[in-house]
């Protein structure tokens, strides 16, 4: 059986891109770029004033002058066409273009204002104080982003000041989901004392939605072999089916043989974790990828934070999702000889991870509370107070 680690290299080799495609800047949030981003003039644009204040030439204070006539007042946004003499000054304000002919900008409160002049009264000054040089961020062509970077609120802003108001990103994959069980109904309809509400098909929806995935169809299949081979015959027109439920070794878990009966090839099944040991994955000739996930809701999503986040992180060209490691306040035991994976709250400063009470992978409440999933490595018994740890953010 294989260790998650090694499951894990397995499906990155799988890992594929599904394309690209342009994009509005309003739709890209979220999405990862597909093409590199480069500056397309110098910024700052000119030098620009970072404060309100003063601007005046250098040299003028280098020999001895404190008084300034204000020759013209200079808002953002607008250029000005006076050149400035000797003992003349701008007054400007925030985020104006310094004229070429000043080199320094002296603060609003460090000088006494007359009417139509000022008296300097710092004691010293510098060239180009207070003042962004132009190209000081960034030069013109530089290359400020490169490929494979998610679409962030700070990204987004940044291609905005660029000028690109359409952008190229990683195309989505479409995604087929299908849960399985004859004790599953959906959450609209009624339930009998011995049936549990499907709630796995909106777990792996919310999850995918981080990624901007809306699945092309997501349907329900009782425990019947011809039902299950039918929905999945019909999921294989897209580039990911996700099942959950029906992957183990009971009576009714069908889902192993009508994957192979329907063409798919296994790459590997069961993995050395608890929960999620049933966890499926394999591929149709055509390229398809196939995840199929336990049925229990710890598992559902244990197994898709390992796997399916992976494989997407991966197909886009990203880093593998963000691993952390921080201090175990309390103690566990394992009994079993697999990697175990438990919810954890994160708290303190500084951080550390303390364990939430469970009652194994069918409890609906198991993650509620929690701020990520921690790892319990197969080959350590007991974590101890004060144990590094490895989380996975939820």
């Amino acid at each position: 059986m294989l260790s998650f680690k090694e499951a894990q290299e397995i499906i990155i080799k799988h890992a594929h891109s599904f394309g690209e495609e342009l994009v509005d800047i309003n739709d890209a949030y979220g999405r990862v770029l597909a093409e590199p981003i480069k500056a397309d003039r110098d910024y700052p644009p000119f030098n620009r004033a970072s404060m309100d204040g003063y601007a005046i030439k250098k040299s003028d204070w280098d020999n001895g002058l404190r008084e300034f006539v204000i020759a013209e007042t200079i808002y953002a946004g607008k250029i000005s066409n006076h050149v400035i003499k000797s003992g003349e000054c701008y007054k400007i304000m925030t985020g104006a273009a310094v004229p070429v002919q000043a080199d320094a900008v002296i603060r609003r409160e460090d000088v006494s204002e007359a009417e139509n002049s000022v008296t300097v009264l710092q004691l010293e000054l510098k060239s180009f104080q207070n003042i962004a040089k132009q190209g000081e961020d960034i030069k013109k062509d530089f290359l400020v982003i490169e490929q494979s970077v998610r679409c962030t609120a700070p990204v987004i802003g940044l291609l905005a000041s660029l000028g690109k108001s359409k952008v190229s990103v990683k195309k989505l994959p479409t995604v087929s989901i299908i849960t399985t069980g004859d004790e599953v109904v959906d959450v609209t309809d009624k339930v009998d004392p011995v049936q549990i509400r499907n709630s796995n098909a909106y777990t792996i929806k919310a999850l995918l939605k981080q990624w901007n995935i809306i699945p092309s169809s997501a349907s329900h299949v009782p425990d019947d072999i011809s039902q299950l081979l039918s929905a999945v015959t019909a999921a294989k027109k897209n580039d990911i089916i996700i099942l959950s439920g029906g992957v183990s070794a009971g009576d009714a878990d069908y889902v192993p043989t009508v994957l192979k009966e329907s063409g798919a090839v296994e790459i590997f099944h069961k993995v050395a974790i608890k929960p999620g040991k049933p966890f499926w994955f394999g591929k149709f000739a055509n390229g398809v990828v196939v995840f199929a996930l336990p049925g229990n809701p710890l598992s559902c999503m244990v197994t898709f934070k390992l796997f399916i986040e992976l494989f997407l992180s991966c197909s886009f060209g990203l880093d593998k999702p963000l691993q952390l490691s921080l201090p175990f306040n309390g103690t566990r035991i394992k009994r079993s000889s697999l990697d175990e994976f438990f919810p954890v709250k994160i708290s303190g400063d500084p951080s550390s991870v303390e364990p939430i009470h469970f009652n194994g992978s069918g409890d609906i409440t198991a993650l509620i509370m929690a701020d990520a999933i921690a790892r319990h490595p197969a080959d350590i018994t007991e974590l101890s107070e004060g144990m590094l740890i490895d989380l996975y953010r939820l």
